[in-house]
């Protein structure tokens, strides 16, 4: 009777226990149904507790045989049978005390022995969220602190290993793929109306925070300075000269236009032909000689408005209003915010194409990195460095939280439930301590007999 109430289902032990469960949080959770889902028994604990069910028929079958050698042993003593069955009764009761005290102490653990509220019985589910609170502190000691975190990270020597596998070809082209995969989705998941706003806005501010005149004033005078500008200048007094030739009567008639009702025609039509031969013979001439006096007046024009970009408050005023203006264009907008569309087309068009040259760049610039890792020491020192400041400044800032997953997790679940998993996962080996103790006790009290009887004689 004994045996089968102690190791009897651990749902009818549990009705001891109703009232202690009941000062814990998980017996009032809303989600209990929920969280005994979350630990339900998957076929290996089903297994594991047919394990524990064998194992505790056999420490119960050891308890009885002892109990049975016992009064075997007493009957024959009490019959004369001799010396021998004071040994074999001192052994099987010490064996049935050792046995005894083991089951109860396994017992506690899970439940109260025989159903009766013995103090610090039922360990587990009266100290479940107690355990769970220990269990995260140990973890934050032991595997979150920062010498642990450096330690074990230096002696894996990340940069190494992480240089060798990035050489390897094929897992360069993973990780290209893995970034092009990524990249893909997170340009599909942003919006462009978003994006456009955003870039539209970033431009806008920063041009409105930065003054532009010194800027293209510097840049103005080296070009100027290198002679950069000719080119230009060839170009516009060339095009300025083909214009002139095939647009001859237009600039004749223009000039015509314009000269006074009183004049006779000839003499406009004069002063038009004059006018034209002598603005094409001016091109001409500016065209065909590098060192055209017009061309000299015009690098100076170019070297004083440089100067004064950066050094007049008037003309940088100037400028600054002009690029206000400017900005504030709805199609100058419509521009900033349409190159995003026009990038990010470009980007996913460049990221799906397995032989453009953006994923050639990336897997080459992979094969590269994981060639100097593997072979520098220095890199890899760097590398190591970095992994190990990020990975204790995670664990040190998120240290709390990180153990509070596990506590908050322990408290969550249903004491009754949590008590039989963890049963199914070690009680096996705890009934092994049972028959020890039965096997110990035994040979604990064969020998206090025999030193016994020795001292006696």
């Amino acid at each position: 009777m004994a045996r089968t109430q102690a190791e009897r289902p651990e749902g009818s032990a549990s009705g001891g226990e109703g009232v202690e469960e009941g000062e814990g949080p998980s017996s009032a959770v809303p989600g209990a149904v929920r969280d005994r889902a979350m630990t339900a028994f998957s076929p290996a604990d089903e297994e594991k507790r047919r394990g524990v069910r064998r194992m505790k028929l056999t420490a119960t079958g050891l308890l009885l045989f002892v109990a049975v050698v016992y009064v075997l042993a007493e009957w024959a003593s009490h019959r004369g049978a001799g010396a021998w069955a004071g040994y074999v009764s001192a052994a099987a009761e010490a064996g049935m005390v050792g046995a005894l005290a083991d089951w109860f102490a396994v017992t506690a653990l899970f439940r109260h022995p025989l159903g009766l509220p013995i103090p610090h019985t039922a360990i587990i589910p009266r100290k479940k969220d107690q355990l769970g609170v220990s269990l995260g502190e140990f973890v934050g000691e032991n595997f979150l602190s920062e010498d642990v975190v450096r330690g074990r990270l230096r002696a894996v020597g990340i940069g190494s290993r992480l240089g060798a596998w990035l050489a390897v070809p094929e897992h360069a082209d993973r990780v290209t793929a893995e970034l092009s995969a990524a990249l893909r989705g997170a340009l599909t998941v942003l919006r462009d109306s978003d994006v456009q706003a955003v870039v539209g806005e970033a431009v806008t501010r920063r041009a409105d925070a930065q003054e532009i005149a010194p800027g293209i004033g510097k840049m103005l005078d080296r070009v100027v300075a290198d002679g950069g500008h000719h080119r230009a200048v060839d170009l516009v007094v060339s095009r300025a000269h083909d214009w002139l030739v095939l647009h001859g009567d237009n600039v004749m008639d223009a000039v015509q236009g314009g000269a006074p009702g009183w004049t006779p025609r000839f003499v406009d039509r004069k002063v038009g032909e004059r006018v034209y031969k002598e603005l094409l013979r001016f091109i001409t001439e500016m065209r065909d000689m590098p060192a055209h006096p017009a061309r000299g007046a015009l690098d100076r024009f170019l070297t004083d408005f440089a100067s004064d970009l950066r050094s007049d408050t008037d003309t940088r005023a100037r400028v600054e209003r002009l690029k206000t203006e400017v900005l504030g264009r709805e199609e100058v907008q419509d521009l900033i915010a349409s190159a995003w569309t026009a990038v990010r087309s470009m980007i996913v068009s460049a990221a799906e194409d397995e032989r453009s040259e953006l994923r050639l760049r990336v897997r080459a610039s992979l094969l590269s990195l994981g060639a100097r890792m593997a072979s520098d020491a220095k890199l890899q020192g760097k590398v190591d460095s970095w992994v190990e400041g990020a990975a204790v400044y995670v664990v040190t800032t998120y240290r709390r939280e990180i153990t509070s997953l596990i506590t908050d997790t322990v408290a969550s679940w249903d004491a009754e439930h949590t008590t039989k998993k963890i049963e199914a996962n070690i009680g096996r080996d705890l009934q092994f301590i049972r028959i020890n103790g039965t096997v110990v006790g035994s040979l604990a009290g064969l020998l206090i007999y025999a030193v016994s009887r020795m001292l006696g004689a």
